[in-house]
């Protein structure tokens, strides 16, 4: 059986947040799917805890209320937390509370969901009905006495913990602080942008840290790529071919221009992916080649037979300008498994030999909007996400890897314009990075 679509869009939800607040929705009941009746109400949504019923006229009249009590057995309540609400074609949400010290919120086995008097599905019927007295002022009440319904919904409302990393994404977001976190999404893509651009690496080492990214192939390396050009293009590009059946065959590095030609000081380098195997995928003392300089652009990998000392193009004595400064694992959250046990151990053998190096290394979790659905309807959510928190824990526990190293993040597949939070996610990402190739530097001085 397919999953019951939610006729909320994401803008309504995002609208309902104003009253809400940072809650998760889960569709319990759909009368279209479910039933128009009492009973196929009551079996849904008996027991559920705070809940939110929504109503729908027609596409652009929506309104319902919200209960933090139970719906069950034949009882009245009283609910000081209830309200109905009205939700327009503009976003705006207007809320209306219960007047006090009235019965408020009603679990009537022959009736749908009922705040005080008003009752949707009264006996069976396609309407929301007044069956007495109010327990709210008629003024300004978001729907009449008797409407008929076209679609009726119920949603448990889930508060979401506080979020497991500080970040913010909220495009409603008001400046009221000076501090980064607290900026407009548009402000603070911006400033991150600008941060990253004008970012000098400890005592000037080199013009450009160099960032190797490796990891299973089908991860999104070379989607990654692109979506950092895209960034700082101003536009979605696809300059590092991706989705190929064979994926990246040889060694690219790529460099980033904004449209006034001015350059960040980064390199990201592209590799063939890993294979669980050694027949295929990219030779693991190649990637040791690359991280220590010895590989040239543009070096075709061979998967039998890593580069040697003789093999034409070998650097022999790379400058620190050559060498790697960080390495980067990108790792594919939507699976059920992240690794395998065979690729965990091919993951951590390759970690192993670059901590000897005392190179940094990070994990970019790609793909989030994939894993989650919830996510990919609004990334907004993402720091609060269980699901993708886990999936971090996972990769945390698999590599032995520190939280503050593993950044979740989705590349531009889909989407052909440019959208702040995404965006937001890879630079915050790619700004540690580059601390974290400052801390390989001053170490070096040590």
């Amino acid at each position: 059986m397919s999953a019951i679509t939610s006729r909320l869009t994401a803008k309504n939800q995002k609208d309902l947040s104003e009253i809400l607040g940072k809650v998760n929705l889960h569709l319990l009941y759909k009368a279209s799917v479910h039933g128009f009746s009492a009973k196929a109400f009551h079996d849904k949504c008996d027991g559920q805890g705070p809940t939110l019923t929504v109503g729908y006229k027609d596409s652009q009249c929506i309104f319902g209320g919200y209960t933090s009590e139970d719906f069950g057995t034949d009882e009245s309540k009283m609910d000081d937390k209830a309200f109905l609400f009205q939700l327009n074609d503009a976003g705006s949400v207007k809320k209306f509370d219960v007047e006090p010290r009235t019965v408020d919120h009603l679990s009537l086995l022959q009736h749908g969901p009922s705040f005080g008097s008003r009752v949707f599905l009264p006996y069976g019927k396609k309407k929301i009905s007044n069956l007495g007295q109010s327990s709210w002022s008629k003024k300004n009440l978001p729907f009449e006495d008797n409407v008929d319904l076209v679609e009726c919904e119920v949603y448990r409302v889930e508060e979401l913990k506080a979020p497991w990393r500080k970040i913010n994404l909220n495009a409603g977001s008001l400046i009221s602080r000076h501090d980064e976190y607290h900026l407009h999404p548009f402000r603070r893509r911006l400033k991150l942008i600008q941060s990253i651009q004008s970012y000098k690496l400890y005592r000037n080492t080199v013009p450009k840290a160099r960032v190797l990214l490796i990891g299973p192939i089908g991860g999104g390396k070379s989607s990654f790529i692109n979506s950092v050009n895209s960034i700082f293009r101003g536009v979605v590009t696809n300059r590092a071919l991706a989705g190929g059946i064979t994926g990246t065959e040889m060694y690219s590095t790529y460099s980033f221009r904004q449209k006034d030609k001015t350059s960040p000081p980064l390199i990201l380098s592209d590799t063939m992916g890993l294979a669980e195997g050694t027949e295929s995928g990219i030779h693991v003392d190649d990637i040791i080649n690359i991280v220590e300089g010895h590989v040239p652009k543009k070096y075709q990998f061979n998967e039998a037979s890593p580069i040697q000392a003789d093999t034409k193009g070998y650097i022999k004595s790379p400058a620190i300008a050559e060498r790697i400064h960080c390495v980067v694992y990108v790792i594919d959250a939507n699976k059920p498994t992240i690794l395998s046990p065979a690729m965990e151990k091919k993951m951590c053998a390759i970690q192993s030999q670059i901590a000897e190096l005392e190179i940094p290394q990070v994990v970019l979790l790609t793909k989030v909007d994939e894993a989650c659905p919830l996510i990919g309807k609004d990334l907004e959510n993402i720091y609060w996400n269980e699901h993708i928190e886990q999936k971090v824990l996972e990769v945390q526990r698999k590599l032995r890897m520190p939280v503050s190293c593993i950044f979740p993040v989705t590349n531009y597949w889909l989407d052909i314009n440019l959208v702040f939070t995404m965006d937001i996610l890879i630079l915050s990402a790619l700004l540690q990075i580059l601390r974290f190739v400052d801390d390989y530097f001053e170490n070096l001085d040590d």
